[in-house]
């Protein structure tokens, strides 16, 4: 039995357009909500819509049909169009946050309102998603998760193109229709229903951020631009927890809710309202939240704390409480899922040590798991973490991180380990924990569950950087299977030398011609892509584990002895100084893509540790005489 807000007449909203504040009444709508059905539907009809203004109470809003717009190309949905009076909707406009919002005509369920006209609209037109379209996208099961933006290629760089790879990734919002000539309509002449039919929208998600600070707030702002969501800033609710206790009223028609998409020290749930509660089955917000296909997100309450008006358009800011169910579905006509224990998600645990000042702190957040949403809240949840703790640090500090990505079904864990200095070094630092995430998970071999991921910072207030100066090897005349001791100097930002010394072992059948390169790890990273040494070349998951644990970090000097002996990548593994004939065998598979060919190979390669961020490379050649010549 569900509770229904108390009714106002009708006559009160048409004659005066007064604000209508109906609270919460004891009357209770049978067990299986009727429903009317789309060709019941006819213009001049006046109905109610319920939905939340302030608090958890459910008040009443009017609206009366227009009509109903169909596309016949594409998905072929309708929508019921609609004008909206009563509660603070004439100074407000559609409100963000009113998705979902469930619309009855005769005490029969319509659908949920989820379109709008968007900014400075002159009068409140919305589209409502007929509730029959969401039961039945809801019933059909998916076969495969869709969504509309693979992961983020992670890179350095700084905010301003990271914000622009999520923007990329965040799709801009289209309309109901992409032509005029796809809408077809009841009510409404030719001209209105295309023009309503291309300018009509989802209704923009309100994603409450929480614990940010405003430099990341503004990245995610960024990035939503335009992609049918908006940043709102707020908290958990008085009481909140992660999971529900039991306690309370199960979700309600017109309840606000949230779809979590982090939790913890730092959250982001985006909100919207409850159109249809059957059984333990919740329907919501009448368009997609990211179109995920199959999802699986904490489904919370939520409290509207007020509704912010604005001349281009209003949003309801809200506070997050607990977790009642999990969301399974994201859909083109909604989101869908079940009350009852929440999805487990990923735990990210930070710890921070300031070497200089002997302080420590740790922070826990967990994130959904998604190839593209992981990687992405990861590294906002780690930039977030180094920005609020270094805002008092030097631009030019160093950061050392260290840690793990523990893997489930008995994978080896990917191990992180790297150093960055400057005024990107906190942008950098959190690269380096979303870029594995982001190729783990985008990975074409088998789906990777993520168990855990730690990570440990040590921040330095002082610029710990060396350039390469010089390189010696001290062997004059190099023989086959000789130890040659290169030497490497660097000079670090104050001035200090660093000189160390590596043994370089030759082959015993080695050669002619040889080249001692000695580069930093970005160096040898553009290398390695153009020649097709990369993650992205392993053939399996267990090759792209290993790829990513030899990931090379910018605190060593890498010296690599090459010589000029044919080869390729096969299959994702090097292979070296091939005969003619194989490689005229490989050459044929070529058009396959699992064979690039090498025209040098690395017959070995050493590390220099520093302890400072490198920069440079030198190349040396030298002529390798036979064993036991001169």
């Amino acid at each position: 039995m569900r509770p229904q807000p108390a009714r106002v007449p009708h006559a009160a909203s048409v004659a005066g357009g007064m604000v209508v504040a109906a609270l919460l009444a004891v009357a209770a709508l049978p067990a299986a909500t009727p429903r009317i059905d789309l060709d019941e539907i006819e213009p001049g009809m006046r109905g109610v819509g319920v939905t939340v203004f302030s608090g958890t109470a459910r008040e009443e809003f009017g609206v009366e049909v227009l009509g109903v717009i169909n596309n016949v190309m594409g998905p072929r949905r309708s929508l019921i169009i609609v004008r909206l009076d009563g509660g603070p909707l004439a100074e407000t406009g559609v409100i963000q946050g009113m998705s979902g919002s469930p619309v009855y005509f005769d005490e029969r369920l319509a659908g949920a309102l989820s379109y709008s006209l968007g900014s400075f609209a002159k009068e409140p037109i919305a589209g409502i998603t007929p509730i029959g379209e969401m039961v039945a996208t809801d019933a059909t099961p998916m076969q495969v998760a869709r969504r509309r933006a693979s992961a983020i290629a992670f890179a350095d760089g700084d905010r301003v193109h990271l914000a622009a790879a999520m923007r990329r990734a965040f799709a801009r919002t289209e309309p109901f229709a992409g032509r005029p000539d796809d809408v077809r309509a009841t009510g409404l002449n030719a001209g209105e229903a295309a023009r309503l039919g291309t300018q009509l929208q989802p209704i923009a998600t309100p994603v409450l951020l929480s614990g940010f600070v405003p430099e990341v707030i503004d990245l995610w702002a960024s990035a939503f631009d335009g992609s049918g969501f908006v940043t709102t800033i707020g908290g958990a609710a008085a009481g909140a927890a992660t999971q529900s206790n039991g306690d309370g009223a199960p979700l309600e028609p017109g309840d606000a809710v949230g779809a979590t998409l982090m939790r913890g020290d730092f959250a982001m749930t985006g909100t919207g309202t409850v159109t249809m509660v059957d059984e333990d089955r919740v329907y919501a917000f009448g368009h997609p939240f990211y179109n995920l296909g199959r999802a699986s997100l904490p489904m919370t309450r939520a409290r509207v704390t007020t509704v912010l008006p604005s001349l281009a358009i209003s949003s309801k800011i809200t506070a997050i409480g607990d977790t009642v169910g999990t969301i399974d579905q994201d859909r083109s006509t909604g989101i869908y899922g079940s009350l009852g224990g929440g999805p487990t998600l990923i735990p990210i645990d930070v710890t921070l040590a300031a070497a200089d000042r002997e302080l420590t702190e740790s922070f826990a957040f967990e994130v959904i798991e998604d190839p593209f949403f992981t990687p992405t809240l990861a590294l906002t949840g780690l930039l977030n973490t180094l920005l609020s703790w270094t805002e008092d640090l030097s631009s030019a500090s160093t950061l050392e991180v260290t840690g793990a990505i523990h893997l489930r079904d008995g994978h080896d864990p990917i191990r992180l380990h790297n150093v960055y200095a400057g005024n990107g070094a906190a942008l950098s630092a959190a690269v380096s924990a979303a870029a594995p995430l982001s190729t783990l998970l985008g990975n074409r071999f088998l789906p990777v569950e993520l168990d855990r991921i730690e990570l440990g910072i040590t921040t330095r207030e002082t610029p710990r950087t060396a350039r390469l100066e010089r390189v010696r090897v001290d062997a004059p005349r190099p023989r086959a299977g000789d130890t040659l001791p290169v030497t490497v100097s660097a000079r670090t930002a104050e001035g200090e030398l660093i000189v160390e010394t590596v043994s370089v072992r030759l082959p015993r059948d080695l050669t002619g011609r040889v080249q001692i390169l000695v580069a930093d790890a970005e160096t040898l990273q553009t290398r390695d892509a153009s020649a097709g040494r990369q993650p992205q070349q392993a053939r399996s998951i267990t090759q792209l584990i290993r790829a990513l644990n030899r990931t090379r970090q910018q605190d060593r000097f890498y010296v690599q002895l090459l010589a000029a002996r044919p080869g390729a990548v096969v299959r994702g593994q090097p292979q070296v100084a091939l005969p003619s004939s194989v490689r005229a065998v490989l050459d044929g598979d070529r058009a396959g893509g699992d064979v690039t060919p090498l025209t040098e190979a690395t017959l070995g390669e050493w590390d220099v540790p520093t302890g400072h961020v490198v920069s440079g490379s030198r190349l040396i050649t030298l002529t390798v005489e036979p064993a036991g010549s001169g």
